[in-house]
């Protein structure tokens, strides 16, 4: 088995989504027992899923639950109409994230409609809350905007994904670099990093002919995907070290905290 060309395919997302029928999970699973490396992805995978999704977690207010619930047990089931099995490709993650988004778009515009319709307070205080709701919806949105572009380049194949592990220094650190060989975008996804002082800062740095090239610096608290500086070159190497605030022309290699090499095609 050619274990790059299998994460390529999409195959693994798919099976986190719960997108496959059950002979091709099955199949998964089996090719899991015997590839350790395609196990780490998918763990790699899961864990980008969740604090994407967990992004765009709003808790709905205990009436809101209640009126839905009771809606449910009214309406009869819909019949189910069994559709035969797809094969998996590269889009059925795509798809089942803008599915998700849809659907929570849609709960989100329940849930703030009925806040609006709900109100009965003076009118002072109605348009100081309708003024809060609509914010928040806007933030929400925005939210949802910046996952649906992180979707992008997540299930994009022409970026590579490079999986940053930790040091000596920092060994529960992880982080992982998208990287388009044709742009020469990069991309950084934080998974798991220690928070700095504010007088430091991490510096990502390519390794490039031998020599490090900034791109850029960055704290820990970065939520989705941060597009850094240009790889312009072919980087054997991605890593990140622990900078004065704002970075430095050259890298402190003493406290670098996590390294990735780039896998050629």
């Amino acid at each position: 088995m050619n274990i790059k060309e299998y994460i390529a395919s999409g195959i693994l997302e798919a099976y986190a989504l719960g997108e496959l029928s059950a002979n091709e999970r099955e199949a998964v699973e089996k090719n899991l027992q015997q590839h350790p490396a395609l196990r780490e992805e998918l763990s790699i995978i899961e864990q980008s899923v969740e604090a994407l999704l967990m992004q765009a977690a709003v808790k709905p207010r205990a009436e809101v639950k209640t009126k839905l619930f009771e809606k449910i047990k009214q309406e009869t089931a819909a019949k189910v109409i069994p559709m035969p099995p797809t094969s998996t490709a590269p889009w059925r993650y795509a798809t089942a994230a803008s599915v998700a988004i849809a659907l929570l778009s849609s709960y989100l515009a329940f849930d703030y409609w009925d806040k609006w319709k709900k109100s009965e307070t003076s009118l002072t205080n109605l348009v100081a809350q309708n003024q809060r709701i609509a914010q928040d919806y806007n933030n929400v949105n925005l939210r949802l905007d910046r996952i649906e572009t992180d979707m992008k380049v997540t299930s994009n194949p022409d970026f590579t994904r490079v999986v940053m592990k930790g040091t000596p220094n920092a060994p529960e650190s992880i982080a992982s670099i998208y990287w388009n060989e044709q742009t020469k975008e990069v991309y950084l996804s934080i998974q798991n990093m220690k928070a700095l002082s504010k007088e430091n800062q991490y510096q990502l740095w390519a390794i490039i002919d031998g020599k490090p090239v900034d791109c850029g610096v960055f704290d820990s608290t970065v939520a989705g995907l941060l597009k850094m500086k240009e790889a312009a070159q072919f980087p054997t190497t991605f890593a990140v070290t622990i900078e004065p605030r704002g970075g430095k022309p050259s890298p402190s290699l003493e406290t670098m905290q996590v390294a990735g090499n780039v896998a050629k095609v």
